[in-house]
């Protein structure tokens, strides 16, 4: 512990640069272990340091900074020490990513990414953006903000991460704000697999909101088109078929290709499964022809744990609405028993 004390002493920006590097060099290496994260992270200081070098003027040192904060914050059991108020670890992460001239916000993004990932973490980031999540999604929403090159695609997951907190939830889904609008457009994003299934999942979580189930579908946030153009591939139909779809999902063309990702392509159809939680979710699906995106998506299908969700959703969409007999299933009593069957299999799920 006494060399650790001592190894502390040199992270700082006024320590002569080969000093500062070589002790850098056996702080990230402690980071590799689950001791070595432990032993750092019980050393007063050694986060605040490296939260320190990330500005240093020697690009190697400040990439290795980053490099032992992602590691610190990737082992869920030292983000509580990481957490702490004297580190500033946050409020140093989302300044890097708020300057569109700092080489780290990727980085810092990666962090945040980590950090979020559990329910103290992300309660910390939303509280320390001071209900400014606005900034954040703005900057997300411009590709170029960074002009040092960062594409801040793993702000996508801090987001998503958030998104499990209701009140950023109610924050996201004010229609005043228009975050989800702008949000919705990364749905069948190419260039990122991780802005895309991120938004995705950060999208998932809002579905679960049944009391804005009809602003979801409203002309104002459109997500349906959103959330069954990656679903939808080349098949033509035929035009009484094709007139009931949303404008946008018409004459795809032969060139149409689905989400190669069977897992965002899981989280799409989970999605519209919650929208069909509501009567008027379930009405809505069924006017706007869902149906036919979905047979044609089960002829295709070839992963098995997206074809239990989709046959799911098809059974749902396929029913009479007496059948079902209920406006919002997420208010139907489940005796305890049943309760206590799905709980027991939840581990092999």
């Amino acid at each position: 512990m006494t060399e650790i004390k001592e190894l502390s002493q040199f992270l700082a920006l006024d320590v002569r640069q080969d000093v500062k590097a070589l002790a850098l060099q056996q702080t990230l290496g402690l980071t590799g272990t689950t001791d070595g994260r432990h032993l750092l992270i019980n050393t007063p200081c050694i986060v605040k340091n490296l939260c320190q070098l990330l500005n240093d003027g020697q690009n190697s040192v400040a990439k290795d900074a980053s490099l032992a904060l992602i590691n610190l914050s990737a082992d869920e059991d030292v983000i509580p020490a990481l957490l702490a108020e004297a580190t500033n670890i946050v409020e140093h992460m989302l300044k890097i990513i708020s300057n569109p001239e700092h080489n780290l916000a990727d980085p810092a993004c990666m962090v945040l990414s980590n950090l979020t990932r559990t329910k103290l973490g992300s309660e910390k980031v939303f509280q320390s953006m001071e209900g400014n999540l606005d900034k954040y999604i703005d900057i997300f929403c411009q590709e170029k903000y960074n002009k040092k090159g960062a594409r801040l695609h793993y702000l996508a997951s801090v987001l998503s991460n958030l998104s499990q907190l209701p009140a950023a939830r109610s924050y996201i889904l004010d229609p005043s704000r228009s975050c989800l609008q702008r949000l919705v457009s990364f749905t069948d994003y190419k260039d990122s697999i991780c802005r895309r299934g991120a938004i995705l999942g950060l999208i998932k979580n809002c579905c679960f909101e049944t009391d804005h189930h009809e602003f979801l579908l409203s002309e104002a946030v459109d997500l349906l088109p959103k959330l069954l153009i990656p679903l939808a591939g080349p098949e033509e139909f035929d035009e009484e078929d094709n007139d009931k779809l949303p404008i946008d999902l018409q004459y795809l063309g032969e060139e149409k290709t689905r989400e190669p990702d069977p897992d965002i392509r899981k989280m799409l159809l989970e999605a519209l499964t919650q929208l069909c939680a509501t009567k008027f979710g379930r009405e809505y699906l069924r006017s706007k022809n869902t149906y036919v995106i979905l047979r044609e998506l089960h002829k295709w299908e070839k992963n098995e744990n997206v074809l239990v969700v989709l046959e799911h959703l098809v059974n749902i969409l396929i029913r009479f609405e007496h059948e079902i007999g209920h406006d919002n299933l997420k208010e139907i009593e489940v005796p305890d028993e049943i309760t206590e069957k799905f709980n027991a299999l939840e581990p092999a799920l």
